[in-house]
């Protein structure tokens, strides 16, 4: 009798020991493929990052995201200073500055035509556009600025506008200023007022006012990006393209759009009292450099498929689908009371990370949806077939095929989703643990020894 107990206590013991000493390697194991799963998503990083390297190279040759600013009219203003000697007395010096007059009114209309280049596996997307600007500067305020007008130097003036790459200018521009055309020229004064700043210097003094009409057409090429600053009082750009896939930047949305398969339009429309700046200004050197940022909007011309973003949002699921897969494979070689080497495991586990960079490679080559079904397919069949091998039995096999599947297919699904993919991976998470719970719960029940009594 006491022998009996011995060995079933025995059995017990041998039996418990196994299962936890094989699901401990499994942990280890799974925790150990963390680190070329990293290097995984290194390479990952990398290609992307050779990618951004070919758009700016691109980008350089064709030229940059374009950013429109201005115009802006800057009338020279002599002011007087007072300043004491050493000795207490007070002398007068003259100081020049700027006045700074921005658009009562800024209409602008474009009409971006994007297309893709390409530079061996990467892509690039350029555009070429027309963009037509008018409006009316504002008058100046002579009694709230407390600005003496015979002090102003009205045949030092100025019209200036910003364009961010001017390589992109496939024309010579002219400014029509109160019915007179004016050519354009690059100001190599200290003004500074954009980064790339093209002038007009109209001859102000026969009317000796700031209220005048102004239009210019700029034939432009650019890359990536279309933005302009809102610099009017009232500002109305329109937007148009030949593009299916844009997203609108800056802080300021359209106030109507229209996105189709054959393009998109966009118009905004905004006053000047959230503008990070002034309608007027007295200053010295000032510039727009410090506001920008917050007054700039525009349309960023993205590619439809960012396959090494998907392939990137894959890889951070790598862990979770190398354990799942593992318990299932411990399950399976339970339920057929066969054992599997912790070898084999380490086989099947370098296969399942060999995944992702099969998925990184075709997808360069062919897009990130048939290179997903590529890799999962002749992933699952390696590790089917290696299984039916191990196991001298084919149905295991394919109900663990079948198991990987499901698992590929979920995390593809969670990738296509945006705002419901936490609620749908949770979800899919907890019917997966509770599935495993009962599988566990029954074959642990079936497979432990049972006592005997005499």
């Amino acid at each position: 009798m006491k022998n009996q107990e011995t060995q079933i206590n025995g059995s017990k013991n041998w039996f418990n020991n196994s299962v936890l000493i094989k699901l401990s390697l499994i942990v280890a194991l799974t925790l150990l493929l963390l680190i070329p799963s990293t290097w995984i998503q290194d390479l990952i990083l990398e290609r992307q990052g050779r990618q951004n390297e070919v758009i700016k190279e691109i980008s350089d040759k064709w030229a940059g995201s374009q950013l429109l600013e201005g115009p802006v009219m800057v009338l020279p203003y002599k002011t007087l200073v007072s300043q004491k000697d050493s000795a207490g007395k007070t002398s007068f010096k003259e100081v020049l500055t700027n006045i700074y007059i921005l658009p009562e009114t800024l209409n602008i209309a474009t009409m971006a035509k994007p297309e893709i280049l390409h530079r061996g596996i990467f892509d690039a997307v350029v555009y070429n556009t027309t963009i037509r600007v008018n409006g009316k500067f504002s008058s100046l305020e002579l009694l709230k600025s407390g600005i003496n007008p015979n002090m102003v130097m009205w045949d030092k003036a100025k019209i200036a506008i910003g364009l961010s790459d001017l390589k992109g200018l496939k024309n010579n521009p002219s400014i029509k200023l109160d019915g007179k055309v004016f050519n354009v020229e690059p100001d190599f004064t200290s003004l500074k007022l954009f980064s790339n700043t093209l002038i007009i210097l109209p001859n102000l003094s026969p009317n000796s006012q700031t209220a005048l009409n102004f239009s210019f057409d700029l034939d432009v090429r650019g890359s990536s990006e279309l933005n302009f600053m809102h610099i009017g009082k009232t500002t109305n750009v329109q937007i148009d393209g030949n593009w299916d896939n844009p997203s609108f930047t800056g802080r300021y949305l359209p106030e109507t759009r229209n996105i189709s398969t054959k393009g998109f339009t966009a118009t905004w429309k905004m006053p000047y009292f959230n503008r990070a700046f002034p309608q007027q200004w007295v200053g010295e050197n000032s510039s727009f450099n410090n506001g920008n940022t917050e007054s700039v909007f525009g349309v960023k011309f993205i590619l439809p498929v960012d396959q090494y973003q998907k392939t990137m949002r894959s890889a951070k699921y790598a862990l979770l689908i190398i354990l799942l897969s593992f318990i299932a494979l411990f399950f399976t070689e339970l339920l057929n009371k066969r054992k599997i080497h912790f070898l084999q495991y380490v086989l099947i586990g370098a296969a399942m990370t060999i995944y992702y960079t099969l998925l990184l490679s075709f997808s360069e080559q062919m897009g990130f949806n048939l290179a997903y079904l590529i890799a999962s397919i002749a992933t699952v069949a390696l590790i089917s077939i290696f299984i039916a091998s191990l196991l001298k039995n084919k149905k295991p096999a394919a109900i663990f095929g079948s198991i990987l599947s499901v698992f590929y297919g979920f995390i593809f699904v969670i990738i296509q989703l945006q705002d419901l993919a936490l609620l749908f991976g949770s979800v899919g998470l907890f019917i997966i643990i509770a599935a495993m719970m009962y599988l566990s719960s029954n074959i642990f029940r079936s497979l432990a020894p049972t006592e005997t009594h005499n």
